[in-house]
């Protein structure tokens, strides 16, 4: 699934001649570019799709659509550690946290 997802600019800056900044998505941060919406400051909320901050959001329907968010697990889905899901959707222990008997390996 892929998502546009609200988020809070936590800083702006330059990379290669790119305006990019770091999205706060309730705890998760992401670099985020904002080069279709180049007036963005920190402080503001923005709606990221694949990497690219798409629209200017105001806090409260950036908190009410997170809150929603969180509820219907989406968030763990799109930010969560995607091993851990995988393993879950397929009904397997997660391979990074199952314990091995082999000292050479290590989860």
């Amino acid at each position: 699934m892929c998502l546009a997802v609200p988020g809070k600019v936590l800083s702006v800056h330059e990379r290669d001649g790119t305006r990019m900044s770091v999205v706060d998505f309730g705890g998760v941060q992401k670099d985020v570019c904002l080069q279709y919406i180049p007036d963005i400051t920190v402080g503001d909320y923005v709606i990221v799709h694949v990497g690219f901050a798409i629209q200017r959001l105001d806090e409260q329907s950036a908190m009410q659509t997170l809150a929603e968010f969180e509820h219907l697990g989406v968030l763990k889905e799109e930010f969560g550690d995607g091993f851990a899901i995988a393993a879950a959707q397929a009904g397997v222990d997660n391979p990074e946290t199952t314990p091995t008997d082999d000292p050479e390996v290590t989860p």
